[in-house]
Parts: C-alpha cells; structure tokens; sequence
C-alpha cells in the first residue's frame, strides 16, 4: 500500500481564525524589525510561492528579495556568497523549510530575529508517488514517502499559512498591522474563491486519475478527490524504473487516464516518451515553484486556474 494521510476536510474560514505564527527562537518575537532606508520592511522570500504571500499581504510597506530567480528549478538551488551575506540584513525572511536544504542551512545561520517557516504555520502531510490509489496491497515505491513540502498548491492550506504570514508582519511592522490584516484577509478571500473553483470544477469527472512527471499535486488531489500518480517523485529530475513506467501504464488503462502531464521547470522527456508508448497526449501542470515566461499566466492565482482549466480537460469534468 502506498504511504499516504488523509488531510482533514478543514473548512476554509478555519484559516481566518488560526492567526497562530511560528518564528524563530532566535530572540522575541514581538520586537518590531529595524526598517531599511526607504521606510519598508526588507523582507527576502525563498521561492516564488513565498514571494506571492510577501507581495499580497505586505503591499506598499515592504520590499521584497526572492532567493530563486524565475526559471531556476527551487529544489536545486545553490546560494551565491552575496546572498548568503544579505540574509542578515533582512527585517524578515520567509521561506519553508525541507524543499530547499542550501536555504534552510543559510537561513538557520543568518540569525534574523523575524524568520517565518511556512511549514509550521499548516499541518504537513506524507505523500507517496502515488497518492490516493491502494494498488491491491502492494509496497510503496522505495524514498517515495516523507513529509511533502508543496503546501501552496491547495488553497485551503496556503490560506492557513496567509494568515500566519499576516501576523508575522503584523508583529515586525506594528505601525502597518492594519493594513496586513486588511490584505491577509483579502488574500484569504481569493484563495476561497479559488478553493471554490476546484471544488466545483472537478466534482464531477469521467476519471480521478492524474499521471505527471512531479509528485507536487499530493495535496491538491486529496482535498479534490483524485488520485495523483507521479513519475518521478518529489524530486523532478529523478528517472523512474521500468518497473515503475510499467505501473503506470497499466494504470493508465485501467483508470481511463487520457494525459500525462509535465511541467515548465524540468525536462518533459520521460513525460513524452510514455505518453508516446501509452498512446496518451501530454499537457502542462504547473507545480508553480516559480513564474517563467512559459507559466500560464502572470501569478499564482492564474496559474492556478490554468492548472484547474488542464485538469478539467484531462479528467472529462462534466
């Protein structure tokens, strides 16, 4: 059986009400940050999800330094000794510990009293390659299980970390609490629009399954209801077995599965060649690790609706 948990159908307005923000234990967390020059908050983002909450919630007030650069794979980032330098310089880094191991040594040695882990602001889930599939009793693929990192990609669940991030820039600016309140709560709104638009999209669908290069989709699809079934794994460059481009063969007869789906930051080649083999057509579901030229769309909010546009087409939704 595949390693896999549950998420809880947690109602969106539950995130309104977590306000519950988790900084580092370097110093109090109540000390408003010293500002730049300009008057704003000097805040340095990861990766593009993190820069997305940054920009939404802080506005005009801060100023915004992301680690990964647009088209540059997240999870391979390798940090310049500039950055490294200018991470203590920060009033507040957000990033989420455990999909970006040279930023989480970094961040651990900057000492910035204001330092927001994503990843303690929601429950994290284990994923396997396949999520929500029990393939008659059969072992989950060897270092496919663990705690998944890719929270933004259901909305309920990065609606949660929005408003920690809220008041984590409520505590480091108190001048401006107001307004970040006012924006959480506005970014708060779309995400519900947005989760309601999955929830309607994809209710009624000729198949569950997915099959995409990257296993990012884990907790998309079970708060949706499908069934993702990965390639590779958590780590998009990783070759698949045969054994494994076998399975999903067979699975993608069995469950009707008319796409197989890659994504903007890494290589489509095993995605097309078994798609080729299993006479299956291809598309793009974007993991949203970063916004390129080859995104569709500008932000995470329309690249989102993309991803629900090409899951519809791929599933049948009725």
């Amino acid at each position: 059986m595949n390693v896999r948990r549950l998420i809880p159908a947690t109602a969106l307005a539950g995130a309104v009400a977590l306000g519950v923000v988790s900084l580092s234990a370097c110093s109090g967390t109540s000390d408003a940050a010293d500002k730049g020059s300009d008057g704003k908050l000097d805040v340095v983002a990861s990766f593009y999800p993190m820069q997305y909450l940054a920009e939404q919630i802080g506005g005009g007030h801060v100023a915004v330094n992301t680690l990964t650069r647009p088209g540059v794979e997240p999870h391979d980032l390798e940090l310049k000794p500039k950055q490294i330098g200018e991470l203590g310089e920060a009033d507040v880094i957000l990033y989420l510990k455990g999909i970006q191991p040279a930023v989480d040594d970094a961040i651990a040695q900057a000492g910035v009293k204001n330092t927001v882990d994503a990843a303690t602001l929601t429950r994290l889930e284990e994923h396997g390659t396949g999520v929500g599939h029990d393939h008659g009793g059969e072992e989950a693929h060897e270092g496919e299980a663990g705690a998944d990192p890719h929270i933004w990609l259901d909305p309920v669940k990065y609606a949660e970390v929005a408003q920690g991030v809220g008041s984590a820039l409520e505590k480091a600016d108190p001048d401006h609490a107001a307004d970040y309140e006012k924006n959480t709560e506005a970014l708060v709104k779309k995400l519900g629009d947005l989760n309601t638009a999955f929830e309607t999209g994809l209710r009624n669908t000729a198949t569950k399954t997915f099959i995409t290069t990257h296993s990012a989709f884990g907790y998309l699809a079970e708060r949706y209801g499908l069934d993702q079934e990965g390639i590779s794994g958590m780590d998009p460059e990783s070759e698949p077995s045969p054994a494994r481009i076998k399975e999903l063969q067979d699975i993608a007869a069995k469950d009707k599965v008319s796409t197989v789906f890659f994504e903007t930051l890494a290589s489509d080649k095993t995605a097309k060649t078994l798609a080729a083999d299993a006479g299956l057509e291809t598309d793009v579901l974007d993991p949203l690790e970063g916004i390129t030229k080859q995104s569709e769309g500008d932000d995470y909010i329309e690249v989102m609706q993309s991803n629900l546009a090409a899951l519809k087409k791929a599933l049948g939704a009725r």
